[in-house]
């Protein structure tokens, strides 16, 4: 009983996760709903078409149906996500954002290691690819904070490959919404103890901003970082 209480409680909260999310993806994307239904129609209505061809519309009518759905899914799922990294775009601790919701094969530090006064920030993430250090915000103040990140690293990490990673929509920088794909994408080198080595000798240099006080995640355009916090 308690299973079953647990699960329904649950639903009304998924339902109202997904309303939330068609909301705010609607704001950017004005036409989903036309989609979704679109790509649902005509789903169904190609299995049904084979159905009455075959001789067996409800049977592939009810696969129709099921295949639809999950369909239209899909298609609301990278819509929003496209939808949200618009949004986020730009926006001091998108990255934080991304690295947080990372799948799995790197261990992400949602903390920025090193920041300056404009928000500029720089990331570190660790896998079997090494480590990725990434920078969001202005290339001309971010560079110098990577150069001295991977310098100062260099103390601790010995041979490890380090990625320097610029993300934004100029040349030669990751467009935020291919940065997971594009960490997954680096070629391994390093085996799985290496790994964790890596992130025991990172914990132990420890970082720059380990007690500033620095959201996780997006902030407000025209904020500024709090006084106090270790600054570069």
């Amino acid at each position: 009983m308690s299973v079953m209480a647990r699960e329904t409680s649950e639903t009304p909260g998924r339902l109202k996760q997904i309303r939330l999310a068609y909301q705010m993806t609607k704001k950017v994307d004005t036409k989903i709903g036309l989609i979704i239904a679109g790509v649902g129609l005509l789903t169904f209505g190609v299995f049904l078409a084979i159905g009455f061809a075959i001789g067996h519309p409800i049977y592939l009518g009810i696969l129709g149906f099921i295949v639809a759905f999950l369909a239209m899914a899909i298609v609301f799922g990278r819509r929003a996500e496209k939808a949200a990294f618009g949004q986020m775009e730009g926006q001091p601790g998108a990255v934080a954002a991304v690295l947080n919701n990372i799948r799995r094969g790197w261990s992400a530090n949602t903390t920025p290691v090193a920041v300056t006064r404009n928000q500029d920030a720089v990331y570190r993430a660790v896998g079997r690819a090494g480590i990725a250090l990434i920078g969001e915000g202005n290339p001309n103040r971010v560079r110098p904070l990577l150069a001295s990140e991977k310098k100062k690293m260099a103390k601790v990490v010995g041979d490890i490959p380090v990625h320097d990673i610029m993300v934004g929509t100029g040349e030669g920088e990751i467009p935020l919404k291919k940065l997971q794909i594009h960490l997954m994408r680096l070629p391994r080198s390093i085996s799985a103890a290496q790994v964790t080595e890596t992130n025991d000798r990172l914990r132990a240099l420890g970082d720059l901003l380990s007690k500033a006080p620095i959201p996780k995640g997006p902030m407000p355009k025209g904020a500024r970082m709090p006084k106090g916090g270790q600054v570069r």
